[in-house]
């Protein structure tokens, strides 16, 4: 399914229709191994969510520096934690994984430091029926645009430019706390993109996620070739954050 947030195929051999998607932010983990871990799960489970797949199992990548240093074994022990947690509350077990380590890059200054954690997690999840799957780009002229999740008008701690890619990009730092989970909001958001995109409510779905609000708007107008106008006077909150903070829970869907 080409424009989408996870790849939707078929398997012959097996007569099933499967929906796979792979996800890992490094800068949350550089700022917060555990919680960076547990948001590459959820982000995978919506990709999943968006295309109207049920997410079941996981597989994983751990890249990760010398375990033999203790920085870098706390690393890897808090990233384990976090994807149990997280494979916990979506109920998706690991089936598999690899385990990459003592990877190393180079400073500004030539020195070789460890790479950011990166717990890369593959997830796939069962389709139904392929009549009942969406795409990330708007469909029709006229279409509504709703968020379901987090809201965007007034400040919410979940949504925060913390280990964000715009600090990252335009203010060339990496710093603060990447925004936590809400297992309990994502399992509900994403249960009701699923039902929406299955009873044909929905015409496309894409999360917000790297580069926030603002960056998920402009990909569904790319995918969709078509453009979206958005009323921002309502919102009371500084503006850099209401485009660009980054939050779990988040999908905009049409309708």
């Amino acid at each position: 399914l080409p424009g989408s947030d996870a790849a939707v195929f078929l398997v012959r051999e097996a007569d099933k229709i499967l929906a796979s998607t792979s996800d890992c932010n490094s800068l949350y983990c550089a700022q917060d191994r555990r919680e960076g871990a547990r948001i590459a799960v959820a982000e995978a489970a919506r990709n999943l969510s968006c295309v109207g797949a049920e997410p079941v199992a996981v597989t994983d990548n751990l890249n990760f520096g010398s375990p033999e240093k203790p920085i870098g074994y706390w690393q890897l022990a808090n990233a384990c934690t976090g994807l149990a947690e997280a494979c916990t509350a979506f109920n998706t077990p690991v089936t598999g994984g690899n385990v990459s380590l003592y990877n190393e890059t180079f400073d500004a200054e030539g020195k070789p430091v460890p790479i950011y954690p990166t717990p890369v997690v593959g997830m796939v999840g069962i389709v139904n029926d392929i009549t009942q799957v969406c795409g990330q780009g708007w469909q029709n002229t006229g279409d509504r645009i709703y968020l379901l999740g987090e809201p965007v008008l007034t400040p919410t701690p979940q949504v925060t430019l913390g280990a964000s890619e715009y600090l990252a990009t335009l203010h060339q730092t990496v710093a603060g706390q990447p925004p936590a989970v809400n297992f309990d909001l994502e399992l509900k958001v994403q249960a009701a993109c699923r039902h929406g995109i299955h009873q044909g409510w929905i015409k496309s779905a894409h999360d917000s996620s790297e580069g926030g609000l603002a960056v998920a708007l402009a990909e569904c107008c790319i995918s969709g070739n078509k453009g979206v106008a958005i009323d921002l006077g309502k919102i009371t909150q500084r503006r850099d954050t209401a485009l660009f903070g980054e939050g779990g829970a988040r999908i905009i869907v049409s309708i």
